[in-house]
């Protein structure tokens, strides 16, 4: 598909509306151009709002190359309008595996200084195809899979370049990953089947922070929501904030729907399709399509067809269905708009701030997963609420003496 330049760069403008605090960013940015001659690759989910952090560290005087981060999340519209402003971007609605893979060596092929990484596949790439790893300064990463994946490269003494480690910054995953995530999957549970969710009952497997966001909501629409966890803290949490807790194994039997937020494999198995309710929806919101699995559906299906744009019906012997969204992608991208514009505002700030930082200081960290310093995650805190009009108490002088003295231990 071809995508419309007017279009995309219509959608790149509204975006670019309701994210400030990015827009401010590239106002200065654009006065102080950090980036100047530094080559950027990209490995993110292609639409209009990634196309604001793109132009955002052009603006910066990078040379950005940018690749999809899933073969479905990307929108034609705003890769028209990112090419013609002169950003390198090979991402296509709907691409092929291969052109998927080799989208991401060409961004390994641009020898960048710098990587931006949602899911850790350009790093992976960057420790096998190159090992010498050329230029690269340091990469961040977007998302929990991707961080699960750099601390098992640094565990092992393999990872050579620091890596800031973006999604477990307070002002990413306490907004992107529950209320980003939250919306989001269920816009994309909507664009595909257009069904009520009220009076339903819903299964989330995984109450992490993107897990807690799709439970609220569900539950927020009228759901009837239960909770499915290996890990008996976040198991304790959900049953404390009033879901049920219940093993896959029965919750299958009764779910109309199960969304995956885990990040592991097989979450949805054989054994849990051969008891599964008869018309239960099935979609993935992890960042591999691995969550529920594919090839169990279609050893025990009789009969499989599309009975709508990424809805496909699997047909058991025994006369059930059960409907597999987007193709097992994730859900809020392969057939939703992503995270709404506000909270990427966010997330992609904090890209941007942290690709800056590694620019300044990372020859001086060690190969290691480094969190987000803590003065960008609040100069980000303090520039989002100026939209919201919210006013800050100030400690005075005497309370702050008093911490003090705790802290000093006296």
């Amino acid at each position: 598909m071809v995508g419309d330049r007017a279009l995309g760069e219509q959608k790149i403008a509204w975006v670019r509306d309701h994210m400030p605090v990015l827009r401010a960013v590239r106002e200065r940015f654009e006065r102080t151009r950090p980036f100047e001659g530094r080559t950027i690759s990209a490995v993110l989910h292609v639409e209009a709002k990634t196309a604001a952090l793109a132009l955002t560290l052009q603006a910066g005087g990078a040379r950005v190359h940018l690749a999809a981060g899933n073969p479905l999340s990307t929108d034609d519209d705003a890769v028209a309008a990112l090419r013609a402003a002169g950003v390198d971007t090979l991402a296509r609605k709907g691409e092929s595996v291969e052109e998927y893979n080799e989208a991401i060596r060409a961004m390994l092929r641009a020898d960048p200084e710098l990587i931006i990484d949602d899911g850790a596949d350009l790093v992976a790439l960057a420790h096998t195809a190159r090992p010498d790893r050329g230029r690269i300064i340091g990469s961040t990463e977007e998302t929990t899979t991707g961080v699960v994946r750099l601390r098992a490269l640094a565990a092992s003494g393999k990872l050579r370049f620091p890596a800031i480690d973006v999604n477990d910054a307070d002002m990413k995953h306490l907004f992107d990953n529950r209320y980003g995530t939250g919306q989001s999957v269920l816009d994309g549970i909507f664009s595909a089947t257009n069904l009520l969710i009220a009076g339903r009952t819903a299964v989330v497997a995984g109450y992490g922070w993107c897990g807690k966001g799709v439970a609220g909501r569900l539950r927020g629409l009228g759901a009837d929501v239960i909770v499915t966890e290996v890990d008996p803290v976040r198991a304790i949490e959900a049953r404390l904030e009033g879901f049920r807790v219940r093993p896959m194994l029965e919750a299958a039997r009764e779910a109309d729907l199960i969304v995956t937020v885990t990040g592991n494999r097989d979450v949805v198995a054989e054994e849990h399709l051969k008891v599964l309710k008869d018309g239960c929806l099935l979609a993935n919101a992890g960042h591999f399509d691995i969550e529920i699995s594919r090839p169990a559906l279609e050893r025990l299906a009789t009969g499989h067809r599309e009975v709508r744009p990424r809805v496909e019906e699997y047909r058991f012997a025994d006369g059930r269905v059960a409907y597999l969204l987007g193709d097992g992608r994730l859900i809020n991208l392969a057939t939703g708009q992503g995270h709404p514009a506000e909270i990427m505002d966010l997330s992609f700030t904090l890209q941007a701030l942290s690709a800056e930082h590694l620019l300044l200081h990372g020859r001086e960290l060690a190969p290691a997963v480094h969190p987000v310093p803590r003065s960008i995650d609040r100069q980000v805190a303090l520039a989002a609420l100026a939209p919201f009009e919210v006013g800050l108490d100030r400690l005075t002088e005497a309370q702050e003496k008093y911490l003090a003295s705790w802290t000093e231990g006296t």
